[in-house]
Protein backbone atom coordinates (compact mmCIF):
# COMPACT_ATOMS: atom_id res chain seq x y z
CA UNK A 1 0.00 0.00 0.00
CA UNK A 2 1.53 3.58 -0.82
CA UNK A 3 2.03 5.57 1.87
CA UNK A 4 -0.02 8.76 3.03
CA UNK A 5 0.45 12.61 3.57
CA UNK A 6 -1.81 14.58 5.78
CA UNK A 7 -1.00 18.58 5.35
CA UNK A 8 -2.81 20.64 7.24
CA UNK A 9 -2.29 24.47 6.10
CA UNK A 10 -2.54 27.71 7.98
CA UNK A 11 -2.27 31.51 6.50
CA UNK A 12 -2.41 32.63 2.94
CA UNK A 13 -2.39 31.84 -0.61
CA UNK A 14 1.27 31.56 -0.16
CA UNK A 15 1.18 28.65 2.47
CA UNK A 16 -1.47 26.87 -0.05
CA UNK A 17 1.01 27.10 -2.74
CA UNK A 18 3.88 25.29 -0.77
CA UNK A 19 1.58 22.82 0.67
CA UNK A 20 0.67 21.98 -2.98
CA UNK A 21 4.58 21.94 -3.52
CA UNK A 22 5.37 19.67 -0.87
CA UNK A 23 2.43 17.16 -1.76
CA UNK A 24 3.88 17.38 -5.21
CA UNK A 25 7.72 16.87 -3.94
CA UNK A 26 6.40 13.45 -1.79
CA UNK A 27 4.84 12.20 -4.44
CA UNK A 28 7.53 12.00 -6.92
CA UNK A 29 10.52 11.05 -5.09
CA UNK A 30 9.05 8.86 -2.53
CA UNK A 31 5.56 7.68 -3.71
CA UNK A 32 3.25 9.72 -0.88
CA UNK A 33 -0.54 9.97 -1.87
CA UNK A 34 -2.60 12.89 -0.15
CA UNK A 35 -5.23 11.94 2.56
CA UNK A 36 -7.75 14.43 4.32
CA UNK A 37 -7.75 11.69 7.22
CA UNK A 38 -5.22 12.42 9.80
CA UNK A 39 -5.78 8.75 11.41
CA UNK A 40 -4.81 7.08 8.33
CA UNK A 41 -1.60 9.11 7.87
CA UNK A 42 1.89 7.45 7.32
CA UNK A 43 3.14 11.74 7.64
CA UNK A 44 1.89 14.26 9.32
CA UNK A 45 3.02 17.64 7.87
CA UNK A 46 1.52 21.19 9.27
CA UNK A 47 2.39 24.33 7.07
CA UNK A 48 2.23 27.34 9.67
CA UNK A 49 1.79 30.77 9.83
CA UNK A 50 3.19 33.31 12.25
CA UNK A 51 1.27 35.75 11.21
CA UNK A 52 -1.57 35.71 13.35
CA UNK A 53 -1.67 36.16 17.35
CA UNK A 54 -0.45 33.27 19.47
CA UNK A 55 0.68 31.41 16.51
CA UNK A 56 3.24 29.14 18.15
CA UNK A 57 0.93 27.70 20.74
CA UNK A 58 -1.52 27.37 18.36
CA UNK A 59 1.05 25.06 16.58
CA UNK A 60 2.24 23.05 19.49
CA UNK A 61 -1.73 22.48 20.65
CA UNK A 62 -2.22 20.84 17.25
CA UNK A 63 0.77 18.52 17.80
CA UNK A 64 -0.12 17.65 21.27
CA UNK A 65 -3.35 16.04 19.57
CA UNK A 66 -2.18 14.14 16.96
CA UNK A 67 1.19 12.86 19.46
CA UNK A 68 -1.00 9.75 20.56
CA UNK A 69 -0.52 8.86 16.20
CA UNK A 70 3.40 8.25 17.20
CA UNK A 71 2.57 4.82 18.38
CA UNK A 72 1.72 3.86 14.96
CA UNK A 73 5.19 4.85 13.65
CA UNK A 74 3.73 8.32 12.09
CA UNK A 75 6.27 10.91 11.16
CA UNK A 76 5.20 14.36 12.20
CA UNK A 77 6.68 17.44 10.78
CA UNK A 78 6.36 21.15 11.24
CA UNK A 79 7.19 23.38 7.89
CA UNK A 80 6.65 27.44 7.15
CA UNK A 81 7.09 30.42 8.52
CA UNK A 82 6.48 29.20 12.98
CA UNK A 83 8.93 26.65 11.73
CA UNK A 84 11.38 28.98 10.10
CA UNK A 85 10.81 31.51 13.38
CA UNK A 86 11.19 28.81 16.03
CA UNK A 87 13.63 26.15 14.45
CA UNK A 88 15.54 24.30 17.19
CA UNK A 89 12.93 25.37 19.55
CA UNK A 90 9.94 22.87 18.11
CA UNK A 91 12.76 20.08 19.14
CA UNK A 92 12.82 21.18 22.47
CA UNK A 93 8.96 21.92 23.11
CA UNK A 94 7.84 18.61 21.02
CA UNK A 95 10.45 16.16 21.13
CA UNK A 96 8.47 13.73 19.34
CA UNK A 97 8.56 16.15 16.25
CA UNK A 98 10.72 14.69 13.22
CA UNK A 99 10.78 17.49 10.90
CA UNK A 100 11.20 21.01 11.04
CA UNK A 101 11.52 22.87 7.80
CA UNK A 102 11.41 26.55 6.71
CA UNK A 103 9.29 27.79 3.36
CA UNK A 104 12.53 27.49 1.33
CA UNK A 105 13.56 24.02 2.31
CA UNK A 106 10.26 22.41 1.57
CA UNK A 107 11.77 21.08 -1.68
CA UNK A 108 13.98 18.88 0.65
CA UNK A 109 11.72 16.73 2.33
CA UNK A 110 12.50 13.76 0.65
CA UNK A 111 16.17 14.49 1.98
CA UNK A 112 15.35 14.80 5.37
CA UNK A 113 12.92 12.00 5.62
CA UNK A 114 16.16 10.12 4.77
CA UNK A 115 18.11 11.55 7.53
CA UNK A 116 15.86 10.72 9.68
CA UNK A 117 15.34 7.54 8.81
CA UNK A 118 19.07 7.21 8.84
CA UNK A 119 20.45 8.81 11.84
CA UNK A 120 16.63 8.34 13.61
CA UNK A 121 16.67 11.44 15.31
CA UNK A 122 14.85 14.67 14.39
CA UNK A 123 16.24 16.53 11.47
CA UNK A 124 16.21 21.05 11.26
CA UNK A 125 16.41 22.68 7.88
CA UNK A 126 15.63 26.54 7.92
CA UNK A 127 18.11 27.74 5.52
CA UNK A 128 17.17 30.39 3.29
CA UNK A 129 18.59 28.92 -0.34
CA UNK A 130 16.47 31.35 -2.34
CA UNK A 131 15.33 29.86 -6.14
CA UNK A 132 17.03 26.54 -5.56
CA UNK A 133 13.81 25.42 -3.88
CA UNK A 134 12.23 26.04 -7.48
CA UNK A 135 14.90 24.21 -9.07
CA UNK A 136 13.88 21.17 -7.26
CA UNK A 137 10.24 21.11 -7.62
CA UNK A 138 8.28 18.57 -9.60
CA UNK A 139 6.16 19.89 -12.55
CA UNK A 140 2.76 20.32 -10.61
CA UNK A 141 -0.07 18.31 -10.84
CA UNK A 142 -3.34 20.23 -12.60
CA UNK A 143 -6.55 20.22 -11.07
CA UNK A 144 -9.41 22.13 -12.70
CA UNK A 145 -8.74 25.20 -14.69
CA UNK A 146 -7.59 28.16 -11.81
CA UNK A 147 -3.46 27.84 -11.11
CA UNK A 148 -1.33 29.64 -8.51
CA UNK A 149 2.28 30.55 -10.17
CA UNK A 150 4.73 31.84 -7.42
CA UNK A 151 6.96 34.32 -9.47
CA UNK A 152 9.00 35.59 -6.09
CA UNK A 153 9.40 35.18 -2.43
CA UNK A 154 10.63 36.70 0.43
CA UNK A 155 10.47 40.55 1.34
CA UNK A 156 12.74 43.36 1.94
CA UNK A 157 10.39 46.02 2.78
CA UNK A 158 11.10 45.20 6.70
CA UNK A 159 7.48 46.68 8.41
CA UNK A 160 7.93 47.35 12.11
CA UNK A 161 4.87 45.21 12.72
CA UNK A 162 6.01 42.26 10.25
CA UNK A 163 7.64 38.70 10.45
CA UNK A 164 7.78 37.70 7.26
CA UNK A 165 11.71 39.08 5.88
CA UNK A 166 12.78 37.02 9.25
CA UNK A 167 10.91 33.63 7.88
CA UNK A 168 10.99 33.96 4.27
CA UNK A 169 14.26 35.89 3.53
CA UNK A 170 14.81 38.94 1.75
CA UNK A 171 12.80 39.57 -1.94
CA UNK A 172 14.09 36.94 -5.05
CA UNK A 173 12.59 36.79 -8.31
CA UNK A 174 11.97 33.61 -10.56
CA UNK A 175 13.93 34.07 -14.14
CA UNK A 176 11.39 35.26 -16.13
CA UNK A 177 11.80 32.77 -18.69
CA UNK A 178 11.04 30.03 -15.92
CA UNK A 179 7.99 31.36 -14.90
CA UNK A 180 6.48 31.98 -18.08
CA UNK A 181 7.37 28.25 -18.84
CA UNK A 182 5.61 27.41 -15.77
CA UNK A 183 2.74 29.49 -17.38
CA UNK A 184 3.01 27.60 -20.59
CA UNK A 185 2.72 24.01 -19.64
CA UNK A 186 -0.34 24.89 -17.09
CA UNK A 187 -2.18 26.15 -20.56
CA UNK A 188 -1.07 23.18 -22.22
CA UNK A 189 -3.17 21.29 -19.17
CA UNK A 190 -6.23 23.14 -19.00
CA UNK A 191 -6.11 25.67 -17.16
CA UNK A 192 -7.39 28.99 -18.19
CA UNK A 193 -6.64 31.81 -15.47
CA UNK A 194 -3.58 32.04 -13.19
CA UNK A 195 -2.71 33.97 -10.06
CA UNK A 196 0.52 35.26 -9.79
CA UNK A 197 2.02 34.76 -5.93
CA UNK A 198 4.50 36.78 -4.06
CA UNK A 199 4.92 38.44 -0.54
CA UNK A 200 5.12 41.93 -3.09
CA UNK A 201 3.90 40.51 -6.27
CA UNK A 202 4.89 44.14 -7.69
CA UNK A 203 8.14 44.22 -6.45
CA UNK A 204 9.05 41.34 -9.16
CA UNK A 205 12.84 41.78 -10.88
CA UNK A 206 14.21 39.33 -12.53
CA UNK A 207 17.22 39.40 -15.40
CA UNK A 208 16.36 38.09 -19.17
CA UNK A 209 18.73 37.68 -22.02
CA UNK A 210 22.31 37.63 -22.09
CA UNK A 211 22.62 41.24 -21.27
CA UNK A 212 20.85 40.95 -17.73
CA UNK A 213 18.66 43.44 -18.51
CA UNK A 214 15.79 43.41 -15.97
CA UNK A 215 12.06 42.95 -16.07
CA UNK A 216 9.78 44.21 -13.88
CA UNK A 217 6.29 43.10 -12.96
CA UNK A 218 4.45 45.22 -15.69
CA UNK A 219 6.62 42.99 -18.36
CA UNK A 220 5.59 39.60 -16.73
CA UNK A 221 2.07 40.45 -17.19
CA UNK A 222 2.27 41.49 -20.79
CA UNK A 223 4.16 38.26 -21.12
CA UNK A 224 1.33 35.91 -19.44
CA UNK A 225 -1.02 37.74 -21.80
CA UNK A 226 0.42 36.57 -24.59
CA UNK A 227 0.25 33.27 -23.57
CA UNK A 228 -2.32 31.26 -25.83
CA UNK A 229 -5.00 29.68 -23.80
CA UNK A 230 -4.80 31.77 -20.36
CA UNK A 231 -7.89 33.97 -20.24
CA UNK A 232 -7.21 35.41 -17.00
CA UNK A 233 -4.58 36.65 -14.94
CA UNK A 234 -4.94 37.79 -11.06
CA UNK A 235 -1.99 38.62 -8.70
CA UNK A 236 -1.66 38.87 -5.10
CA UNK A 237 -0.01 40.64 -2.60
CA UNK A 238 0.74 43.63 -4.22
CA UNK A 239 2.49 47.17 -1.95
CA UNK A 240 1.40 49.69 -2.91
CA UNK A 241 5.10 51.58 -2.87
CA UNK A 242 5.77 49.52 -5.78
CA UNK A 243 3.00 50.18 -8.04
CA UNK A 244 4.71 52.40 -10.84
CA UNK A 245 2.90 54.35 -13.65
CA UNK A 246 3.72 51.39 -15.63
CA UNK A 247 1.60 48.87 -13.49
CA UNK A 248 -0.91 51.39 -13.75
CA UNK A 249 -0.67 51.57 -17.78
CA UNK A 250 -1.03 47.52 -17.64
CA UNK A 251 -4.37 48.01 -16.99
CA UNK A 252 -5.65 50.15 -19.83
CA UNK A 253 -3.92 47.62 -22.41
CA UNK A 254 -3.93 44.35 -20.97
CA UNK A 255 -7.83 42.96 -20.80
CA UNK A 256 -6.92 39.12 -19.38
CA UNK A 257 -6.03 41.19 -16.17
CA UNK A 258 -8.88 41.06 -14.07
CA UNK A 259 -10.42 44.58 -12.63
CA UNK A 260 -9.39 43.20 -8.75
CA UNK A 261 -6.99 44.48 -7.01
CA UNK A 262 -5.87 42.94 -3.58
CA UNK A 263 -3.67 46.46 -2.50
CA UNK A 264 -2.91 46.31 1.31
CA UNK A 265 -2.92 49.63 3.13
CA UNK A 266 -2.96 48.66 6.57
CA UNK A 267 -4.18 52.41 7.83
CA UNK A 268 -5.28 55.61 7.09
CA UNK A 269 -3.10 57.89 9.25
CA UNK A 270 0.15 59.06 7.94
CA UNK A 271 1.54 58.84 11.26
CA UNK A 272 0.38 55.20 12.13
CA UNK A 273 2.07 54.63 8.44
CA UNK A 274 5.00 56.08 9.20
CA UNK A 275 5.66 54.25 12.38
CA UNK A 276 4.36 51.20 10.69
CA UNK A 277 6.96 51.97 7.88
CA UNK A 278 5.17 51.32 4.82
CA UNK A 279 6.81 54.11 2.81
CA UNK A 280 3.69 56.18 1.56
CA UNK A 281 1.00 58.13 2.73
CA UNK A 282 -2.48 57.92 3.03
CA UNK A 283 -3.07 60.65 0.14
CA UNK A 284 -0.28 58.52 -2.18
CA UNK A 285 -1.99 55.58 -1.82
CA UNK A 286 -5.57 57.57 -2.89
CA UNK A 287 -3.44 58.26 -5.71
CA UNK A 288 -2.47 55.64 -7.11
CA UNK A 289 -6.15 54.28 -6.83
CA UNK A 290 -7.57 56.66 -8.07
CA UNK A 291 -4.87 56.52 -11.38
CA UNK A 292 -6.19 52.85 -11.68
CA UNK A 293 -9.75 53.54 -11.80
CA UNK A 294 -9.74 55.82 -14.24
CA UNK A 295 -8.17 53.75 -16.68
CA UNK A 296 -10.53 50.82 -15.42
CA UNK A 297 -13.53 52.44 -13.92
CA UNK A 298 -15.11 48.88 -12.91
CA UNK A 299 -12.09 48.21 -10.44
CA UNK A 300 -12.89 46.45 -7.07
CA UNK A 301 -10.54 46.97 -4.79
CA UNK A 302 -9.66 44.85 -1.55
CA UNK A 303 -7.19 45.89 1.39
CA UNK A 304 -5.88 44.80 4.41
CA UNK A 305 -6.36 46.96 7.91
CA UNK A 306 -4.86 46.85 10.96
CA UNK A 307 -6.66 48.60 13.79
CA UNK A 308 -5.11 49.65 17.39
CA UNK A 309 -1.45 49.62 16.62
CA UNK A 310 0.88 51.08 19.30
CA UNK A 311 -0.27 54.90 19.90
CA UNK A 312 -3.16 55.04 17.56
CA UNK A 313 -5.68 58.05 18.75
CA UNK A 314 -9.22 58.54 18.20
CA UNK A 315 -7.96 61.18 15.30
CA UNK A 316 -5.49 58.28 13.78
CA UNK A 317 -8.82 56.34 13.62
CA UNK A 318 -11.08 59.13 11.91
CA UNK A 319 -8.21 59.16 9.48
CA UNK A 320 -8.44 54.93 9.11
CA UNK A 321 -12.81 55.51 8.58
CA UNK A 322 -12.20 58.29 6.20
CA UNK A 323 -10.26 56.84 3.89
CA UNK A 324 -12.47 53.74 3.36
CA UNK A 325 -15.58 55.94 2.74
CA UNK A 326 -13.74 57.87 0.17
CA UNK A 327 -12.36 54.71 -1.42
CA UNK A 328 -15.41 51.86 -1.47
CA UNK A 329 -13.40 48.48 -0.72
CA UNK A 330 -14.76 44.72 -1.50
CA UNK A 331 -13.77 41.63 0.90
CA UNK A 332 -10.91 42.87 2.73
CA UNK A 333 -9.37 41.50 6.16
CA UNK A 334 -9.28 43.75 9.22
CA UNK A 335 -7.15 42.59 11.92
CA UNK A 336 -6.66 43.97 16.02
CA UNK A 337 -2.91 44.49 15.93
CA UNK A 338 -0.78 42.10 17.73
CA UNK A 339 2.86 42.12 18.55
CA UNK A 340 4.96 39.50 16.66
CA UNK A 341 7.69 38.17 18.30
CA UNK A 342 11.19 39.61 17.04
CA UNK A 343 9.74 42.93 14.62
CA UNK A 344 10.41 46.66 16.10
CA UNK A 345 6.66 46.97 16.52
CA UNK A 346 6.55 44.24 19.53
CA UNK A 347 8.99 46.75 22.06
CA UNK A 348 6.62 49.90 21.33
CA UNK A 349 4.56 51.22 23.89
CA UNK A 350 0.86 50.07 23.71
CA UNK A 351 -1.33 52.04 26.23
CA UNK A 352 -4.70 51.68 24.54
CA UNK A 353 -7.27 49.22 26.02
CA UNK A 354 -8.08 46.13 24.70
CA UNK A 355 -11.68 46.68 24.68
CA UNK A 356 -11.53 50.21 22.48
CA UNK A 357 -9.41 48.64 20.05
CA UNK A 358 -12.19 45.94 19.63
CA UNK A 359 -14.77 48.54 19.59
CA UNK A 360 -12.74 50.28 16.75
CA UNK A 361 -11.95 47.41 14.87
CA UNK A 362 -16.19 46.67 15.00
CA UNK A 363 -16.59 49.72 13.60
CA UNK A 364 -14.35 49.11 10.67
CA UNK A 365 -15.68 45.78 9.95
CA UNK A 366 -19.30 47.14 9.85
CA UNK A 367 -18.51 49.86 7.46
CA UNK A 368 -16.59 47.47 5.43
CA UNK A 369 -19.84 44.81 5.26
CA UNK A 370 -21.57 48.02 4.30
CA UNK A 371 -19.37 48.73 1.37
CA UNK A 372 -19.35 44.74 0.40
CA UNK A 373 -23.16 44.52 0.47
CA UNK A 374 -23.69 47.93 -1.41
CA UNK A 375 -21.38 46.66 -4.05
CA UNK A 376 -22.92 43.03 -4.71
CA UNK A 377 -26.31 45.05 -4.69
CA UNK A 378 -25.28 46.66 -7.77
CA UNK A 379 -24.40 43.97 -9.54
CA UNK A 380 -27.91 42.83 -9.85
CA UNK A 381 -29.35 43.06 -13.08
CA UNK A 382 -25.51 43.39 -14.47
CA UNK A 383 -23.98 40.71 -17.09
CA UNK A 384 -21.27 39.35 -15.52
CA UNK A 385 -18.21 37.01 -17.80
CA UNK A 386 -17.77 34.33 -15.25
CA UNK A 387 -15.38 31.20 -15.32
CA UNK A 388 -16.93 27.68 -14.11
CA UNK A 389 -14.87 26.41 -11.85
CA UNK A 390 -17.08 23.51 -10.79
CA UNK A 391 -20.48 21.91 -9.04
CA UNK A 392 -21.75 24.52 -6.80
CA UNK A 393 -20.74 23.53 -2.89
CA UNK A 394 -24.21 22.93 -1.63
CA UNK A 395 -26.32 22.07 -4.32
CA UNK A 396 -24.89 19.55 -6.95
CA UNK A 397 -27.64 20.52 -9.55
CA UNK A 398 -25.66 23.60 -9.63
CA UNK A 399 -22.02 25.07 -10.81
CA UNK A 400 -20.05 27.97 -9.55
CA UNK A 401 -17.59 30.31 -10.68
CA UNK A 402 -15.90 33.56 -10.34
CA UNK A 403 -16.28 37.05 -11.80
CA UNK A 404 -13.63 39.30 -12.48
CA UNK A 405 -14.06 41.34 -9.45
CA UNK A 406 -13.59 37.61 -7.70
CA UNK A 407 -17.23 36.96 -6.45
CA UNK A 408 -18.31 33.69 -6.65
CA UNK A 409 -21.46 33.25 -8.69
CA UNK A 410 -23.58 29.58 -8.48
CA UNK A 411 -26.10 29.42 -11.50
CA UNK A 412 -28.53 26.47 -12.51
CA UNK A 413 -27.17 25.16 -15.52
CA UNK A 414 -29.15 22.66 -16.32
CA UNK A 415 -28.61 18.87 -17.14
CA UNK A 416 -25.84 19.26 -19.45
CA UNK A 417 -24.53 21.68 -17.33
CA UNK A 418 -20.89 19.60 -16.49
CA UNK A 419 -19.73 20.20 -19.95
CA UNK A 420 -19.85 23.46 -19.03
CA UNK A 421 -17.17 23.33 -16.67
CA UNK A 422 -13.76 25.76 -17.57
CA UNK A 423 -15.86 27.59 -20.11
CA UNK A 424 -16.36 31.66 -19.58
CA UNK A 425 -20.11 32.09 -19.69
CA UNK A 426 -22.17 35.23 -19.20
CA UNK A 427 -24.33 35.32 -16.38
CA UNK A 428 -26.95 37.97 -15.32
CA UNK A 429 -26.48 38.37 -11.73
CA UNK A 430 -30.20 37.58 -10.34
CA UNK A 431 -29.86 38.32 -6.47
CA UNK A 432 -26.82 39.75 -3.84
CA UNK A 433 -26.28 37.16 -0.80
CA UNK A 434 -24.14 37.23 1.97
CA UNK A 435 -21.15 35.50 0.64
CA UNK A 436 -21.75 35.25 -2.80
CA UNK A 437 -24.08 35.87 -6.07
CA UNK A 438 -26.93 34.51 -7.85
CA UNK A 439 -27.15 34.50 -11.50
CA UNK A 440 -28.90 32.55 -14.64
CA UNK A 441 -27.30 31.98 -18.10
CA UNK A 442 -28.03 34.71 -20.50
CA UNK A 443 -29.67 33.26 -23.99
CA UNK A 444 -26.73 32.80 -26.33
CA UNK A 445 -24.93 30.34 -22.96
CA UNK A 446 -28.75 28.94 -22.34
CA UNK A 447 -28.29 27.62 -25.73
CA UNK A 448 -25.21 26.63 -25.12
CA UNK A 449 -26.30 24.39 -22.14
CA UNK A 450 -29.47 22.54 -23.47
Amino acid sequence: MSKKVFIKTFGCQMNEYDSDKMADVLAAAQGYEPTTDVEQADLILFNTCSVREKAQEKVFSDLGRVRHLKKKGVLIGVGGCVASQEGEEIIRRAPYVDLVFGPQTLHRLPELLNARAAQQRPQVDISFPEIEKFDHLPPAKVEGVSAFVSIMEGCSKYCSYCVVPYTRGEEFSRPLDEVLLEVATLAEQGVKEVTLLGQNVNAYQARMGPDGELADFALLLECVHEIPGIERIRYTTSHPKEFTPRLIEAYARLPKLVSHLHLPVQHGSDRILAAMKRGYTALEYKSTVRKLRAVRPGLSLSSDFIVGFPGETEADFAQLMKLVQDLGFDNSFSFVFSPRPGTPAANLADDTPAPLKLQRLHALQALLDAQVQAIAERLVGSVQRILVEGPSRKHAHELTGRTECNRSVNFDAGAQGARLIGQMLELRITEARSHSLRGELCLNEAVLAA
